[in-house]
């Protein structure tokens, strides 16, 4: 065995050293083999292509040979041990069967090595009687060999196959096992349908345990009663196609009976008694064809069997003198031996072996095919970058040329670039692929050519421009207008030099901008040629730190100093500022109302569209704006290093780190603040309209378990206390013991001091509602004003609604409780209402939308649901009290209609008159909490009208007759005292006035005041007016009796203000003329005030309600 396996490894493993060792010296040390002749780069892919083909032959082989050489040795081994084995030594082989070890060697000692494929074997199956019919001693035997022809014995079809036989048959031949099997019969077994069908199951296993299925020969035995010995035999039967019919089995079987009868009448007349062919012949005409097809139509329909042949014949006997396991072929068998030269089995199942042989040959050959492709694909490529590379080199061309033999080597590279970042075209590898290499050729033309052309060029005209820079004088327009370019210019001239620190798209935009033009090189040329050249430049110089440049270090530090004293702060802080912004704004959703509220149910008590963008939280700082902004710091020290400054000077405090991290956050603040503030005041209390839902609302809103507004205030105050200062680790212990020990004295809401943080200005006022407070923000938290003293006081107010709900008849109990408030006396529900208005209050404007939603609209939509039907009540207690006895005194009454009848003035009295008057004492009486006055005007209280809309037309006719009343009783009794003084008219020569008997009388003499009194003591009172003109005589303008007469004559009258006690009278007589007198009043407005009554009706309702 030994000898075996060292031949073996010897095949193997020596010739892939060979091919190891030859490649490596290929591509190391190519003039070992003197192979340097020509370009060594094609000769290194000439040879490694010629070794390749080599491996692969051997390959193919290798796969063929060993296969074959392996098996028969080691079944060598074992019958050279089984042939000197001593008596005691005890088998312990797991190969084979012994019979197959000792035919397979047969086999090789009478054919040759490769004897599988000059052998066919066939299979006899059937009952061992009928198979020795046919092949005398097979069964005992095992096999019997002659003539290239192998026959093995295997056993009846009605008993399950030998396992290890069959595996031991696979071993003997495994890529065809078997040619045929002949399936031995006698006409009795072939009428047995059950025996049949069971020979056909185990056909079909044996062929899955194979993996193959051999065309199938049933032989029927059939025996006569004459002696056949010595009888000439030949071979009777027919042959079928693959996938045969029933059809064509009986046409072949029709052509036998002729045939028969002929051969069969001339061995009878030779040997009377050979009458086997002559009786099969009978037998097939007398019915036997369609018998046969009956009984075989099983096969016929049975794939993957192959019915090949149906063969007849008689039992043969063994002939003397042949040796053991020796087989003389009958001509019975030539048929079926002919038969299985020209047709193969098929595979049984999936053919792995085969598919594995033939897709290794598939992968050789598309590697051979795949390597000679990828040769000739590299060998043209070296060849383009050779000539690229020689026509870039050429110094001696114009300009022009140079820039686009350059570009087209630059594109050569990137393509290269390109290919060897993603990967060659599958076509150009196969073990050939030269990118890297061809890299390594063409790097070194192109750095020598891009230094000329490119590199030195953009180095001098930078240079140039900062130049400029430094030689204009200091302050001069064009310095100013120079500044932002020259940082750029800055900044690209450093990159040249500092390979590491280029960004290929800010020095490509730089350099094209300061190099538009170039001389000797057309405008259109040098568009598409140069921005291409420097930006492919750029793009690889930080992977090539030898292309860097030299730079003047004394102009690099003028420059600096300039752009620091002018630039300042003109760095672009809005835009890092949204960078940062922009970064964080996908990473943290939008904070809802909902999510601030936690567990409890915000929407039962405020409702919002709004949120708060989830960039503008605490955990948005803490998690990645606190370290954006600490980045974006980080590469402004970087820039400033690197850019504008040497590392060695310090820079303006303006444009330093620290100052743009101390921007950046207060600005982000402002922000934050902003975008809370906005959400907050953008709450609105839900509006209900009823007593219990306002209860069920004042319920939730207090307790402390599902209070949203607690839970909302809870979340406000962890995000207001974003950015501050950690607190000391002591005194949290500290507080943490105090906690544990004090837990039933523990406040819903904790008051603390806490650190100082950017916040404080924006969140200090809530936080001191909430008891906390900062060390510097100047808010402490005050006990008068907090959130549980709020809650309490709600507590309060929903316990007394509860109250009024749960009696007999609530209604009742809230007119009393409205009317108690309309007095003036005060209730728990006003006090918290004026305590809620103080607390919104408290938080400033900023917070005033919030504070409104929060600690005022509860309690007055509460206090509104009192009121409401109190209010209801009072207006028709106003209505019944005074609208009604004043509208029985007045309708139909002048001034109050245009009417001859007068109201009376001691009634109007008692309505109007201050303090004693019925108006005002039913407001003082009744509305004396809602109402009150103020000099001579009446206003409405905010706090306890809130909820209430009291109806302006009321309040604006309890205001006209305030005024009317303070006029009109300026003495204590009703009267008006006032003067009068004519003035002279164009062509008017006398005017006689005449009020309640008061007459004023004015006939061009001296301008003089007259005292008059409204109403007079004449018994006859009204108004007489007369006036004589230069042309006619004298004549009466107007006659007003009554009492209201002097009203009824102002009305007639243009009234124009000549100051604050004075007034002109102007009245138009029939020619024209006017008639002019000033009226000078001790209060008011005087008697004009009275005019305030024409028209006017005294209001049914206090309270504007809603009818339901």
């Amino acid at each position: 065995m030994k000898k075996y396996m060292t031949l073996f490894w010897g095949m193997v493993g020596l010739p892939l050293v060979l091919i190891t060792v030859c490649s490596l010296v290929i591509w190391f040390k190519p003039e070992w083999l003197n192979i340097q002749g020509q370009p060594l780069l094609e000769k290194q892919l000439a040879f490694q292509c010629y070794v390749l083909v080599a491996s692969v032959l051997f390959f193919l082989i290798f796969v063929l040979i060993t296969r074959l050489f392996i098996h028969d040795a080691r079944i060598a081994f074992h019958y050279w041990r089984q042939q000197n084995k001593g008596p005691e030594a005890v088998s312990v082989s797991p190969e084979p069967d012994p019979i197959f070890r000792e035919l397979t060697r047969h086999l090789r000692c009478r054919y040759g090595f490769f004897w599988r494929f000059k052998v066919r074997i066939l299979m006899v199956t059937g009952e061992p009687e009928q198979v020795e019919a046919i092949a005398p001693g097979l069964t005992a035997q095992h096999w019997q060999e002659g003539e290239h022809n192998l026959l093995l014995w295997g056993g009846s079809l009605q008993t399950q196959s030998d396992k290890a036989q069959l595996k031991a048959l696979c071993k003997l031949r495994r890529r065809r096992p078997l040619d045929g099997v002949v399936w031995v019969m006698t006409e009795d077994q072939l009428g047995q349908q059950a025996q049949i069908d069971t020979a056909v199951r185990m056909l079909e296993k044996q062929g899955r345990q194979l993996g193959w299925q051999a065309p199938l020969y049933v032989w029927n035995v059939r025996h006569s009663l004459w002696d056949q010995r010595d009888r000439p035999t030949q071979t009777v039967g027919c042959f079928l196609p693959a996938e045969g019919t029933p059809q064509m089995l009986a046409e072949s079987l029709n052509t036998l009976p002729p045939q028969l009868a002929t051969r069969g009448m001339a061995q009878a007349l030779a040997e009377i008694r050979h009458d086997f062919l002559l009786r099969l012949a009978q037998h097939l005409l007398a019915g036997g064809v369609d018998r046969l097809v009956h009984q075989l139509t099983p096969l016929l329909n049975r794939s993957p069997i192959w019915l090949a042949g149906v063969m007849f014949g008689s039992p043969q006997s063994a002939q003397p003198g042949v040796t053991e396991h020796g087989w003389l072929v009958e001509a019975s068998w030539d048929g079926v031996l002919a038969d299985v030269r020209d047709i193969r089995g098929q595979a049984a199942g999936f053919p792995w072996e085969k598919s594995a042989q033939w897709g290794v040959i598939a992968l050789a050959a598309l590697w051979g095919v795949g390597s000679v492709t990828a040769f000739g694909v590299n060998r043209h490529q070296i060849a383009v970058s050779r000539e690229r590379a020689s026509q870039a080199g050429d110094s001696q061309q114009s300009l022009s040329a140079r820039l686009l033999s350059q570009q087209a080597l630059q594109q050569e590279i990137d393509r290269l670039q390109y290919r060897a970042e993603t990967g060659a075209p599958w076509y150009s590898r196969f073990g050939l692929n030269q990118n890297a290499a061809q890299l390594r050729a063409l790097w070194p033309v192109y750095q020598h050519n891009n230094a000329q052309l490119i590199r030195d060029e953009a180095a001098q005209r930078l240079h140039q421009r900062l130049t400029e820079l430094v030689n204009l004088p200091p302050g001069s327009p064009q310095r100013r207008r120079l500044i932002k370019p020259a940082y750029n210019q800055l900044k690209a001239y450093l990159m040249m030099a500092q390979p590491e620190k280029a960004q290929a798209a800010f020095m490509r935009r730089v350099l094209m901008e300061n190099w538009p033009q170039r001389a000797g090189v057309t405008e259109g040329l040098w568009h598409n040629t140069g921005e291409a050249l420097v930006t492919f430049y750029a793009e690889n110089l930080p992977r090539h730190p030898e292309w860097k440049t030299s730079v003047d270090k004394g102009l690099v530090s003028e420059v600096r100093q300039i752009l620091l004293n002018q630039l300042g702060q003109r760095q672009a802080e809005t835009v890092l500022y949204q960078k940062i912004l922009q970064q964080v704004a996908h990473s943290y959703g939008d904070l809802r109302l909902a999510q601030m509220a936690g567990a409890t149910d915000a929407s039962r008590l405020l409702t919002t569209d709004k949120v708060v963008p989830g960039m503008f939280t605490r955990q948005a700082w803490e998690g990645q704006v606190q370290k954006a902004i600490e980045a974006v710091v980080a590469s402004r020290q970087e820039e400033i290093d690197w850019v504008l400054s040497d590392g060695r000077q310090p820079v303006l405090k303006a444009v330093s780190p620290a100052e743009l991290k101390a921007r950046l956050t207060e600005r982000y603040f402002t922000d934050f603040a902003g975008a809370w503030l906005n959400f907050l005041n953008s709450l609105r209390w839900n509006k209900v309209h009823n007593l219990a839902d306002t209860i069920d609302q004042l319920t939730v809103m207090a307790d402390v378990r599902q209070s949203p507004l607690i839970a909302l205030m809870d979340t406000l105050a962890y995000q207001g206390e974003t950015g501050q200062q950690g607190t000391a680790l002591t005194d949290s212990l500290v507080k943490s013991a105090q906690n544990l020990f004090q837990k039933n004295k523990r406040p819903v809401i904790d008051p603390t001091r806490l650190p100082s943080g950017p916040l404080d200005n924006a969140f200090g006022p809530l936080l001191a509602l909430m008891g906390k407070s900062t060390a510097e923000n100047g808010m402490t938290a005050d006990p008068s004003l907090s959130l549980q003293t709020f809650l309490t006081r709600v507590t309060r107010v929903r316990l007394k609604l509860q109250q009024i709900a749960n009696t007999d008849d609530p209604q009742e109990r809230m007119q009393a409780l409205a009317q108690t408030v309309f007095q003036g006396k005060s209730v728990d529900l006003t006090d918290t209402q004026s305590y809620g208005s103080l607390m919104a209050a408290s938080l400033g404007a900023e917070w005033q939308g919030f504070g409104q939603a929060v600690f005022v609209q509860p309690l007055t939509q509460a206090w509104q649901t009192v009121l409401q039907p109190s209010a209801a009540s009072l207006n028709a207690q106003w209505q019944s009290s005074v609208v009604a006895d004043w509208q029985a005194a007045f309708d139909g009454r002048y001034p109050f209609v245009e009417e001859p009848n007068e109201a009376s003035l001691p009634m109007l009295g008692q309505f109007i008159q201050a303090d004693s008057g019925r108006i005002e004492q039913f407001l003082r009486s009744q509305l004396g909490g809602v109402l009150y006055k103020e000099g001579k005007h009446w206003g409405v209280d905010e706090v306890n009208s809130q909820g209430l809309h009291i109806n302006p037309a009321f309040l604006t006719a309890i205001n006209q007759l305030s005024q009317v009343s303070d006029v009109l009783f300026a003495n204590g009794s009703e009267g008006i005292r006032f003067e009068l003084r004519a003035k002279p008219a164009r062509d008017v020569a006398e005017t006689d006035l005449t009020i309640d008997g008061q007459r004023l009388r004015y006939f061009n003499q001296r301008e003089s005041w007259q005292r008059l009194r409204w109403p007079g003591d004449s018994d006859n009172p009204g108004v007489v007016l007369t006036w004589t003109s230069v042309n006619t005589g004298a004549r009466v303008y107007g006659d007003y009796p009554g009492t209201w007469g002097l009203m009824r004559w102002l009305a007639q009258a243009k009234v124009t203000a000549l100051d604050s006690s004075r007034y002109r009278l102007t009245l138009t007589g029939a020619d024209g003329l006017p008639l002019t007198w000033v009226l000078r009043t001790e209060v008011g407005k005087g008697p004009l005030a009275l005019l305030a009554l024409k028209g006017f009706r005294l209001p049914t309702q206090i309270f504007s309600v809603k009818e339901e």
